[in-house]
């Protein structure tokens, strides 16, 4: 039986001790981290690929009654990509109309009323960190709290170029913004000076529906991330693509020892 939780009161994250699987495609991903339960979560990934022969209003509908038939079928959440600069007429792989993963979600909203929406993921470095607090919130009061909030900073350079933001500060990006965002969604007031956004005496609103806010989830592929996501207390979303098992283990065996050693519940 399903952990209910009332609304707007999603319990803090705590060590894992469960796999959530998303189902994309035929592929499998895993979410490690959040309440302790002993059930499984079952969602469907979407990447806003569109096909040869489809338009790409054809593929915004398909979304949509995609996210109706999840929502019908019984399943527990929908998740949805961040891609840029997919040129139409390309592969499957990168034709995609998944460029604001905010707004899909937020249409996506409106026409569900269970159905938990992610973010697989949020590419953080890419926007403006108190713009994206602020969408982010807006997004949790308009799902009634249904939101679980993907972060990353993909693997592609691409992005960033088209962006002229450097792929090589997209890490120090990352976790500068992040700890904006949190300010943001957690204080009445607040200011901050870092090597890419200095803010002074802000007040941001709309706080999160979901408090402190929305369950944030990071994407990880290499052992220095599956580290730094245990350090910082954030719960995983693991693709199990390409990455032999053995090899997975080792990374999750890091990410639990950071955790440990960082004190987290």
């Amino acid at each position: 039986m399903p952990v209910k939780f009332p609304m707007g009161k999603r319990p803090r994250q705590t060590r894992p001790n469960t796999a959530r699987l998303l189902i994309e495609h035929g592929a499998s991903h895993v979410r490690l981290g959040g309440q302790r339960t002993t059930h499984m979560d079952i969602g469907l990934m979407m990447d806003g690929d569109y096909r040869e022969g489809q338009t790409q209003r054809q593929a915004f509908e398909e979304v949509l009654t995609t996210a109706d038939l999840v929502e019908a079928s019984g399943f527990d959440s929908i998740w949805l990509a961040e891609r840029h600069f997919s040129p139409p007429g390309g592969t499957a792989l990168i034709s995609s109309i998944g460029s604001a993963p905010l707004l899909l979600a937020t249409a996506i909203a409106t026409r569900t009323s269970r159905l938990r929406i992610g973010t697989a993921v949020l590419l953080l470095p890419l926007g403006h960190p108190v713009r994206l607090a602020e969408e982010v919130a807006t997004l949790d009061h308009l799902s009634q709290g249904r939101l679980n909030l993907g972060i990353g900073r993909s693997s592609f350079p691409r992005a960033y170029e088209g962006y002229l933001i450097p792929y090589e500060e997209s890490r120090e990006r990352f976790q500068e913004y992040l700890d904006i965002m949190r300010l943001a969604w957690t204080q009445p007031r607040f200011s901050y000076t870092g090597r890419f956004y200095t803010c002074q005496d802000l007040a941001v609103l709309p706080k999160p529906y979901q408090q402190p806010h929305p369950p944030i989830h990071r994407a990880a592929s290499t052992p220095e991330t599956f580290e730094a996501v245990g350090t910082i207390g954030l719960s995983l979303l693991v693709a199990l693509i390409g990455t032999p098992m053995s090899e997975l283990a080792t990374m999750i065996a890091t990410y639990q020892a950071a955790w440990q050693a960082a004190e987290h519940p």
